[in-house]
């Protein structure tokens, strides 16, 4: 702070003070001279020492305040302050004009206190322009809008609803649960009528406004002209009831004919009441009258006897469980002829927690002869090739080794020669020896080679979905198992990561696994054929696929035996494929195993690290 003549100490510790205070403080005498002025006023009204003395006219800033010099003699005369509004390029202040006194207590000049409120005026501007921009924005919508006070007192309308001036105490009730929070208002339909247009039907809907910093509660009404589209909606019902009749009527003629031409028919079941319901084609493929009430004794008839267990099963657990189900069945009609099906539903609950199932039943007859025939010309295909394989190992064998062997009789005749003269020539016959387990020696070499090409043949390594793998092998197998009669469930662990192999070997394995246990059940009379296939986390980022039986077993003494090259339990068996998946397991750097189950039958598994 700057004082008038340094001389005047008396006024030093007041100026100082007033300099602690973040306002521009500006003192003027009677005469409206510049007395003195604090730091914040220096920094914001840009005053300067040299300004002390002069009239406020003089002093740039403060020239552009309007009648400054009336408005402080004012406040001088009557002693009460005063407040002024004044802008100063884009800024904007509030200055509070007060009179201060001296010693006497006659006023003897003014004190102006200037607040910034540039920022607070913005504020406003924008608020108000917001304000005006909503107004014009919904008065150019054309459905009425307005809005309610909490006593439902009509705080603002745009030009359409002052148009049409709705009267509203008929929804009083109504508005006063919106407005107190406790329900949501529900849009009704009001008719009104309009001078010079006669009656219109309008959609009323009603929200809550609530605004920031404000208790008191507002309610939106909007207005909708929906008489339009209740004439349209009235027209269009109707054609759409007739096209959807038209169209209900084709879409069952597309049904039909599309479940006659792939033999697939459809039915309902509700559990709790046994009522089921056939479409014609089913009634088809059972070769029942059209028409007939059916029950499952009457499906019961047609089932083949050998599959009434599996029926019953099925029946069983559907009643339980709730679940979808797929199963393959067996009819046996009037003329002895057999029909193969395959069932699919899936079951659902209504709200009372009855079941019902919705299904389909394809006729797969051609398709599983097709497949028994497949299989039939697949097995005398793998005989030839096994003929075939062995002949061109014989072949293979006899050439290779024919030369080494004839050199052996050759020397051995030699040597029987240089020993019988006389006298007996040793050091011949002892050479033509050495010549002899030299072509010994080819002949084991030849051998070593026919193994290491059967044995170590390079494979195709690649990631495998075991999962994946394993059900393409049950594809493939399922026709054989059903017509062994082998009941085949699977459980494949659903976080199962993949391996690294060759994926045909790998197949190759779990295929002569599968085989081998459905062939251990071929004798097995007195008990379900059932064949678990299972894959699971081994220890030590392993992966193990196990193959469960309930056939005849096996000898734990020959337990040791059962991997080895040509050893077979089979009548038929070449006792060779344990040995070749053994080596294929090895080769992917895990094992192969046996063990006897706690009851019937046997468990093969094999480990494979992952990937």
């Amino acid at each position: 702070m700057t004082t008038q003549a340094a001389a005047n100490t008396a006024a030093t510790d007041p100026i100082k003070i007033l300099d602690t205070v973040d306002v521009p403080l500006v003192v003027l005498r009677r005469d409206s001279t510049l007395v003195c002025f604090n730091e914040a006023a220096a920094d914001v009204l840009r005053l300067s020492p040299s300004d002390i003395g002069r009239a406020s006219r003089d002093i740039s800033v403060l020239a552009g305040f309007p009648r400054l010099e009336e408005q402080c003699g004012q406040v001088i005369t009557s002693g009460r302050e005063s407040r002024a509004d004044f802008r100063d390029g884009d800024r904007w202040f509030v200055v509070r004009i007060s009179p201060y006194t001296e010693g006497d207590r006659q006023v003897t000049g003014t004190v102006l206190a200037f607040t910034n409120v540039t920022a607070f005026r913005a504020s406003i501007d924008q608020a108000i322009y917001e304000r005006e921009c909503a107004k014009a924005i919904l008065n150019t919508v054309a459905d009425p809008v307005v809005v309610l006070s909490d006593d439902q007192r009509i705080q603002w309308g745009n030009r359409a609803f002052y148009t049409m001036f709705f009267e509203l105490a008929s929804l009083r009730p109504q508005l006063k649960n919106v407005l107190a929070g406790n329900h949501a208002f529900q849009p009704v339909a009001v008719d009104h009528v309009f001078p010079g247009e006669g009656q219109r039907t309008l959609m009323l809907d009603a929200r809550p406004l609530s605004l920031p910093g404000h208790s008191q509660r507002r309610v939106l009404v909007t207005f909708q002209d929906i008489t339009a589209r209740k004439h349209t909606d009235a027209a269009n019902d109707l054609r759409a009831i007739a096209e959807r009749k038209e169209e209900l009527w084709r879409s069952e003629a597309f049904l039909a004919e599309a479940q006659r031409l792939s033999l697939t028919g459809s039915f309902s079941w509700r559990v709790t009441t046994d009522e089921i319901r056939w479409s014609e084609q089913l009634y088809r493929i059972f070769e029942f009258d059209q028409g007939t009430p059916v029950t499952l004794e009457l499906i019961g008839s047609r089932v083949h006897p050998e599959d009434l267990p599996l029926l019953r099963d099925m029946i069983d657990g559907a009643r339980g469980a709730g679940t979808d189900f797929e199963y393959e069945l067996r009819l046996q009609m009037p003329d002895q002829s057999i029909k193969y099906l395959h069932v699919v539903a899936h079951g659902t609950r209504d709200q009372g927690g009855r079941l019902e199932y919705v299904g389909a039943v394809q006729d797969v007859t051609a398709r599983r002869l097709s497949e028994q025939a497949l299989g039939k010309a697949r097995s005398e295909l793998a005989h030839v090739a096994r003929v075939t394989t062995l002949t061109t190992l014989t072949a293979s064998i006899a050439h290779e080794v024919n030369q080494p062997l004839s050199g052996i009789i050759t020397n051995a005749s030699t040597c029987l020669r240089m020993l019988a003269a006389d006298p007996p020539d040793v050091v011949g016959a002892r050479e033509t020896a050495r010549r002899t387990i030299r072509d010994g020696n080819r002949a084991s070499d030849v051998i070593a080679r026919l193994r290491a090409l059967f044995t170590k043949k390079e494979s195709t390594t690649e990631s495998i979905d075991l999962n994946e793998a394993t059900r393409e092998v049950i594809a493939l197998s399922l026709s054989e198992l059903q017509e062994n009669q082998v009941i085949l469930r699977t459980e494949l662990a659903s976080d199962l990561p993949h391996v690294t192999g060759d994926r045909v070997q790998l197949q190759q394995v779990i295929l002569n696994l599968l085989r081998n246990a459905s062939e251990a059940m071929s004798g097995v009379d007195d008990r379900p054929r059932q064949l678990v296939i299972k894959t699971e986390r081994d220890e030590g980022d392993y992966v193990r696929l196990a193959v469960q039986d309930v056939g005849v077993g096996f000898d734990p003494q020959a337990l040791d035996r059962l991997f080895e090259a040509f050893y077979t339990t089979k009548n038929d068996g070449m006792g060779m494929g344990l040995s070749v998946s053994r080596a294929i397991i090895e080769r992917h750097h895990g094992r192969l195993w046996a063990a006897p189950n706690d009851g019937p039958g046997a468990t093969f598994s094999f480990s494979i690290p992952c990937r």
